[in-house]
């Protein structure tokens, strides 16, 4: 197979299950878990090696994943004292977990190369080079499997659970009265999540998971308001941020893994920009709407029950307006047809004292909310 279509279909699969349940991570807001989970695996990864004896895929998996386990263990712990917020629960037992696994790795393999540095920034340009071999028969790429299985995993559970994943998210009180266990369902997504992070070290590396177990689904929750288009756009992201992600670094010549996390940013940016519901530019559009709405209004509740007219001079005076706001406010008034005359003598129409007297006292306004 292509070495680069391998490391393409890697990076989607990996990207797509990471997408699929950091998606309710960013519900939950529970964003750093999967940062603190990266660091935590260490001392599990240790302790799968001194117990096996190996350093093949599926044991380092099975002690990393049941250390995230723990991890989320102690974090829901610490929280429920009610003592100590979620953020400092993860604060506190991260570093432990990665500080007892550096002094174990130390201690008990120090002459062993369990190469910490691969498990952090991955190479997923050598994922087409390692092949998985059952029986004497050779399968393929070895990191396509894996990735391949967890995807499998995880969408098979979203699936499932998808309304115990809702519940649990949005209402865990409605969840509980409907006899759904919060706490049950809490630990199996956050087993998913385990797993998923744990399963993708190897292909891709930390830097590259945590970025895509957070990064896609924050940005498709600002393009759309529910959980299913949430979760499918979350996976497309993802995965048009891996195939951009590679142009970048192939481009660059640079780290694939890099890339991608790089990708994942860049499309998170245009779409706090340019969201159609809550982008920066919609806010920006939406604020000078108002304020020139407001200006409009103050303008006519200033020229209401004059005999005389008043200048465009005199208004900016009286109001410390710049030319350029006095303008826009009269521009607007005129577009309306709330005002009439040139800019020596404005009036008020008949058509903007309606206006007044629907409004009342309170801004007109409310057209030009975003």
């Amino acid at each position: 197979m292509n070495p680069t279509v391998v490391i393409l279909l890697v990076g989607s699969c990996v990207a797509a299950s990471c997408a699929l349940v950091g998606a309710f991570l960013v519900l939950r807001r529970m964003a750093l878990l999967g940062d603190a989970i990266s660091h935590a695996v260490l001392p599990g990864i240790v302790i799968a090696f001194l117990w096996f004896g190996s350093r093949s895929t599926w044991p380092m998996v099975l002690g990393a994943a049941a250390t995230g386990v723990l991890t989320v263990f102690l974090i829901d712990l610490l929280t429920r004292t009610r003592r100590v917020r979620s953020d400092a629960a993860i604060g506190v037992v991260f570093p432990g977990l990665f500080a007892v696994g550096v002094i174990l790795a130390h201690r008990f393999a120090a002459n062993i190369d369990l190469d910490p540095e691969c498990v952090l920034y991955g190479e997923i340009a050598l994922a087409p080079f390692t092949d998985l071999v059952i029986f004497g028969v050779d399968l393929g790429p070895r990191a396509l499997w894996v990735s391949a299985v967890i995807l499998a995993i995880d969408l098979v559970v979203v699936l499932a659970l998808y309304k115990e994943f809702e519940l649990t998210s949005f209402d865990p009180a409605l969840a509980t009265a409907l006899g759904f266990s919060p706490v049950l369902v809490h630990y199996v997504l956050m087993s998913l999540v385990s797993v998923t992070v744990v399963g993708s070290f190897e292909a891709v590396g930390a830097i590259l998971v945590v970025a895509m177990l957070i990064v896609p689904p924050a940005t498709a929750y600002l393009l759309v308001d529910r959980l299913a288009p949430m979760l499918a756009l979350s996976v497309a992201i993802g995965v048009a941020d891996a195939c951009l992600g590679y142009g970048i670094a192939y481009h660059y010549n640079a780290s694939i893994a890099g890339g991608m996390a790089t990708a994942t940013g860049i499309v998170f940016v245009i779409a706090w920009i340019a969201s159609p519901r809550h982008g920066l530019l919609r806010q920006f559009l939406g604020h000078r709407r108002l304020r020139r709405s407001f200006d409009a209004q103050i303008v006519l509740l200033h020229l209401k029950d004059r005999t005389l007219p008043m200048s465009r001079d005199n208004l900016a005076r009286r109001f410390g307006w710049s030319h350029t706001r006095i303008d826009h406010a009269i521009a607007t008034l005129r577009t309306d047809g709330a005002v009439d005359g040139d800019d020596a003598a404005l009036r008020i129409t008949s058509v903007g004292e309606r206006a007044l007297e629907a409004a009342g006292t309170a801004p007109l306004a409310h057209e030009a909310l975003p």
